[in-house]
């Protein structure tokens, strides 16, 4: 348990900052959002990538590990939604609720606080896949048109880019002149204080409201998608940091991005945005119980 508090505290300081600034400066949110989604997170990314030491192994395990866990929780809801006979657009809702975590602005801080340097390592890893999926698939799970349009949507973001990027010079073997190489790491370790702050920012300006869906989606994301990626971890013999974030990262509460999916591609979107507080309010509660849990 000693670690809990070191892990919680930070991440949960910097929020209630966030919260605070909402509630009482004039920011604009998107501002921050867009800076953080092309210019923070690239940089983090490519940066960590880069420089990482994380095994091709443990790189291919914790990116199966996410496209299976994914995969087998997309097949539970989809179930659900026929068993309780839901609308569609509460069906498109549960969807986005349930696959799209913040493994971002809240997974990224947890871990590093949690797992240290070479658990955000795989955090980064993670985050990549989820991006891949949120991006690449969101649109067609929604929209249900193909996957022309997550292809063309995937290849316009610098997240993607910042991958491929960051992949190739490690694989290269190529030395960054050192001036270079520290302003990309003084660019990515803007991301997550970043990130916190706008998630708390968000937070001061939606409305409460727990009800069943609300409940049920939050529970669902927080509690039932950890328990897949741990089974599906150990059927895949993943041991150790691998392991726990994998669970850790499928046990974040439901991204911010999902409201902006089912805002587009389809969904009820004053729905998704409650799941999004509500979810993110439970997930005080029970990441420490999933940390406690995964930690050996």
């Amino acid at each position: 348990m000693t670690v809990l508090l070191p892990a919680i505290v930070p991440v949960s300081l910097i929020i209630a900052i966030g919260f605070v600034a909402g509630r009482t400066l004039t920011l604009e949110g998107q501002t921050l959002s867009q800076l953080t989604i092309y210019v923070f997170a690239p940089a983090l990314i490519a940066g960590s990538l880069y420089r990482t030491t994380l095994s091709a192994q443990s790189g291919v395990g914790l990116v199966a590990g996410f496209a299976i866990a994914s995969f087998l929780l997309y097949l539970f809801v989809l179930s659900l939604s026929k068993l309780l006979k839901l609308p569609a657009l509460v069906e498109k809702s549960l969807i986005a609720t349930t696959l799209f975590a913040n493994t971002g602005n809240l997974g990224l801080p947890l871990v590093a606080f949690a797992l240290g340097e070479q658990g955000l390592e795989r955090a980064v890893v993670y985050l990549v896949a989820s991006a891949m999926l949120i991006v690449g698939f969101g649109p067609a799970l929604l929209k249900r048109e193909g996957l022309k349009t997550g292809v063309q949507l995937t290849l316009k973001l610098p997240l993607f880019w910042a991958m491929l990027g960051g992949l190739l010079l490690r694989a290269l073997a190529l030395k960054l002149p050192l001036p270079l190489e520290t302003g990309i790491e003084m660019l990515g370790s803007a991301t997550i204080p970043v990130a916190l702050v706008l998630l708390g920012m968000q937070l001061s300006n939606t409305r409460l409201a727990i009800r069943r869906f609300e409940f049920g989606a939050a529970t669902l994301r927080l509690l039932v998608a950890p328990a897949i990626a741990y089974a599906v971890g150990r059927l895949l013999g993943l041991e150790g940091l691998d392991l726990q974030v994998l669970v850790l990262q499928g046990a974040m509460p439901t991204a911010v991005n999902a409201l902006v999916w089912t805002n587009e591609f389809g969904g009820d979107p004053p729905r998704v945005a409650r799941t999004i507080v509500v979810s993110t309010l439970m997930s005080l509660f029970t990441l420490p119980l999933v940390l406690w849990i995964s930690n050996p």
